[in-house]
């Protein structure tokens, strides 16, 4: 049983006041959990539905663009990527002009929560899937005995200085792929016995979305990837912890009723339109794992280099599939976006059954990894996001809760 230790004074990160909470809190960010997911799996999550009956369920929006590494870092940090500046996976590096990932912690600007309770004494534990989170995921923590943050894709080289556990003694278990369900999985299992071993008061887990790019939410690979979450809810429950379960992003079907992909090769277009040369597409869906999607999201980043950004952006607002198109100062204003790290034009995709992707030119996809039909996201169609927490609020807590990157708030500010 996790034992919170005595109140402490409340932190305060990026603008906001975080109450030391009563007993320790687990935030599960489950990596393209839209909505529809525990709701067709419900039937089969008898500990989510126990939690939910003595807590709260919200439905809530994401950070845009609505991919992994700007909404874990927004969830983190409890503000929107204005503030942080983790603008996506992938973009034109403002210094050097030159496409590249965002997986560095030089990239981000704001301070995590996690840093800040550790300095005022508290104890973390980081488990992520994916090992390009780790680090930004990390920043700030030092591995002094109070603090771990690993991935389960190289947990075996994990060592106390870097990650603050030695994964050594764990090298002769055969690793997960990072496209397998187990990736995930192994989250959950080493998040669940550190918590009792090390006795973290927050803990963040956050998994992979390999099964839900895969499975559509009634399929049987996805139900039998909830029933598996749902063991280790009923885990964390029998723990006496405040937990928080939410999503970076949904995730929609992204193909034709013959199962094609439904895309729309933007580079393609604008070259076609504007000439060769005078935009470059970039797509922030892009990072080191692209088979089960093929890099097509929807939401892309066009970049002017001749080309007019008002013109761009009439242009492609016009283009069958394309949900928005805006100039830079318009879409940093509407979807809390760092400025310096935004492209000329924002353009957002998904049309009236949500199925469109973004893609740059034909010839620059790989498309031959999808053994399904492509399901992705990006766009404003998977901005909503489940966020479950296992106690009840305090009256009128709620209208503050609007917002994934509102989860340590919840649960620090808000419960009973």
């Amino acid at each position: 049983r996790v034992v919170m230790r005595a109140a402490r004074a409340a932190v305060s990160v990026n603008g906001r006041s975080y109450a030391w909470p009563r007993r320790p809190v687990v935030v599960i960010c489950c990596d393209g959990s839209d909505p529809a997911y525990t709701h067709a799996a419900r039937a089969h999550m008898p500990y989510l539905s126990r939690m939910l009956q003595n807590g709260t369920e919200h439905v809530v929006d994401g950070a845009m663009p609505s991919f992994t590494n700007p909404n874990n870092m927004s969830i983190i940090t409890g503000a929107p990527p204005s503030v942080h500046g983790i603008c996506g996976n992938y973009l034109i590096d403002p210094a050097s002009g030159k496409p590249t990932m965002m997986n560095s912690p030089a990239w981000l600007r704001a301070p995590t929560i996690l840093a800040a309770f550790q300095a005022a004494g508290a104890r973390v534990l980081v488990v992520t899937a994916k090992d390009k989170l780790r680090q930004l995921l990390g920043k700030g923590l030092a591995f002094d005995g109070s603090a771990m943050c690993f991935s389960t894709e190289r947990l075996a080289q994990a060592t106390l200085h870097d990650n603050g556990i030695d994964g050594s003694a764990l090298a002769h278990l055969q690793p997960a792929s990072v496209y397998s369900s187990e990736l995930s999985e192994a989250v959950f299992a080493r998040g669940v016995s550190l918590l009792t071993s090390h006795r973290p008061d927050f803990t963040y887990l956050s998994t992979t979305d390999y099964v839900q790019h895969k499975y559509a939410p009634e399929e049987d690979g996805a139900v039998e990837f909830y029933r598996m979450i749902d063991g280790y809810l009923g885990q964390l429950l029998a723990m006496d912890v405040t937990v928080v379960f939410t999503a970076d992003h949904g995730m929609n079907k992204k193909h034709t009723p013959d199962g094609q992909p439904d895309v729309l090769y933007l580079q393609d277009a604008l070259d076609s339109k504007f000439g060769a040369g005078t935009t470059q597409v970039i797509l922030p869906i892009t990072d080191p794992y692209v088979v089960h999607h093929g890099a097509l999201g929807s939401y892309a980043a066009v970049y002017c280099k001749g080309a007019a950004p008002a013109s761009v952006t009439a242009y492609v607002r016009g283009l069958t599939g394309v949900d928005s198109a805006l100039l830079a100062d318009e879409a940093c204003q509407t979807y809390s976006l760092p400025r310096d790290r935004t492209a000329d034009v924002i353009v957002m995709s998904g049309g009236p059954d949500s199925t469109k992707v973004l893609g740059t030119s034909r010839a620059n996809h790989d498309l031959s990894g999808l053994d399904r039909p492509l399901r992705s996201h990006g766009g404003l169609s998977e901005r909503r996001v489940p966020l479950f927490l296992n106690a009840r609020l305090r009256p009128g807590a709620a209208a503050g809760i609007t917002h994934s990157w509102d989860a340590f708030h919840a649960a620090c500010n808000c419960v009973e």
